[in-house]
């Protein structure tokens, strides 16, 4: 069975794993931005803390991820639970620095000139400084995501979602007449969600930053 035979009579199952991963992925994502940027909101005017955060998220980053999980399955036990925790940690390094970087190259003056105009800290912060600062955040949102593509195929071994099964029951399997076709599908597949997630955030700037923060 050459490969696209083996994609024709096995699409569905393909199909309901992209779906899971890119479902797990996005949800990951979410949770890690909304945390990655309020770790960066309450750091970045404190070089120490700042400083703090990113040591502590590259740390993370650090951990081999197969060794993430394994640590978090005698606590959270198998399936979805340890994905979700490690992904969530693993996003996190390229926003908080992206974040605190962003809201660092915020122009003093416009924040002067709010100050000027009574607005209160907070009302600074999200009309203003979180603004300005969006291009380097979702540039960090965006290598989050690629790495977290990758990642998520090592779910499998916790029996979490994705396409990493079809991977790990190729390499299981190696010498069988579709070994090779289950982990080209899954990498493949892979690949093309990662594809698709990157032009999604592309269309995501054009939509959300100003043409002239964009030059």
């Amino acid at each position: 069975m050459n490969f696209w035979e083996y994609i024709s009579t096995r699409h569905q199952q393909l199909l309901a794993d992209a779906y899971q991963q890119a479902s797990l992925v996005f949800q990951c994502m979410v949770v890690a931005t909304l945390a990655g940027v309020l770790i960066g909101v309450l750091t970045y005017r404190s070089e120490w803390a700042g400083n703090v955060a990113t040591l502590a998220t590259s740390t993370i980053l650090t951990i081999p991820s197969l060794a993430m999980i394994g640590l978090l399955i005698p606590i959270v036990g198998l399936g979805v639970p340890p994905t979700v925790i490690s992904l969530t940690l693993y996003g996190l390094l390229p926003i908080v620095r992206n974040s605190i970087v962003g809201l660092r190259g915020v122009d003093p003056s416009l924040i002067d000139a709010a100050s000027g105009i009574g607005m209160s800290r907070i009302a600074r912060l999200a009309k203003v400084e979180l603004p300005l600062a969006w291009p380097p955040i979702l540039t960090g949102i965006r290598v989050s995501t690629q790495m977290l593509m990758g990642i998520a195929a090592i779910a499998a071994y916790a029996s979490g979602p994705g396409l990493g099964n079809e991977i790990f029951r190729g390499i299981a399997s190696l010498g069988s007449k579709n070994a090779l076709n289950q982990v080209l599908a899954g990498t493949i597949g892979i690949i093309i969600l990662a594809l698709l997630f990157d032009a999604a955030y592309v269309l995501i700037g054009r939509m959300t930053i100003p043409r002239g923060i964009r030059v």
